[in-house]
């Protein structure tokens, strides 16, 4: 006799209004918990669990924190049972379109009057990031962001800044100002003399092109240093 205890575990045999895609067409995406939105990633369970089972696993695993799932790894996702690499892949992507669409609404609405909003804008970007990487932010007459963009690249210990390239890039955009902005992959927030130098450095070249540099900010995971906030500049 053929054994359908497993079958019953899939989302197929549910009635409509608990099945996540029709639940969402019937009554909205806010209707979803964030569970049930990551079955509609992965489809399918296993035969042990239905999808939505899994990703209950899956959440579970990460304290439920959507922002530690987005972290994981594809090999670490493949860990769990049913997840295979085009699932683990779907789900990094579909995380970090979401990610992405955080940070550009911030950037879209606003004009910069703080270090905090600077590290809102900066975080979702570098601030989890296991290497080091520099970015400047461009900013108009009325301190609304024009560009940003990334300097450099480097490994764990430091990055290379160009100079010539930072201000090339604000003359091009017509920017009046500029923000610096790098990560600390190991967690402090003390800027280190070659952070000091290479903000000099910057600070002194625009000045000679009437660019002011408004703020260089530290950022690390879950907090920032503000060159401007510590009368550094």
């Amino acid at each position: 006799m053929k054994d359908t205890t497993a079958n019953l575990q899939s989302i197929k045999y549910w009635s409509e209004d608990d099945r996540p895609r029709e639940k969402l067409a019937l009554k909205g995406k806010t209707a979803l918990s964030d569970a049930e939105l990551l079955a509609i990633l992965i489809r399918l369970g296993n035969k042990d669990e239905s999808a939505v089972d899994l990703s209950k696993r899956i959440l579970s695993s990460v304290g439920g924190n959507l922002n530690e799932l987005g972290k994981l790894s594809s090999d670490q996702l493949k860990k769990f049972k049913g997840i295979g690499l085009v699932k683990a892949i779907t789900i990094i992507a579909a995380l970090e379109l979401g990610k992405r669409r955080q940070v550009e609404t911030k950037v879209e609405r606003q004009k910069i009057t703080s270090s905090r909003m600077v590290f809102e804008i900066m975080q979702p970007i570098i601030g989890e990031l296991p290497h080091e990487e520099f970015w400047i932010i461009y900013l108009n007459n009325s301190n609304k962001v024009l560009k940003k963009i990334r300097l450099s690249k480097g490994g764990i210990t430091g990055t290379l800044v160009d100079i010539r390239l930072v201000l090339k890039t604000a003359l091009e955009v017509g920017a009046v100002a500029i923000i610096l902005a790098h990560n600390h992959p190991s967690g402090t927030l003390k800027a280190s003399a070659a952070d000091k130098a290479i903000t000099k450095k910057l600070c002194l070249g625009a000045e000679n092109i009437d660019i002011k540099v408004l703020d260089h900010l530290i950022i690390t995971e879950k907090e920032y240093f503000s060159f401007a906030d510590e009368n550094l500049l």
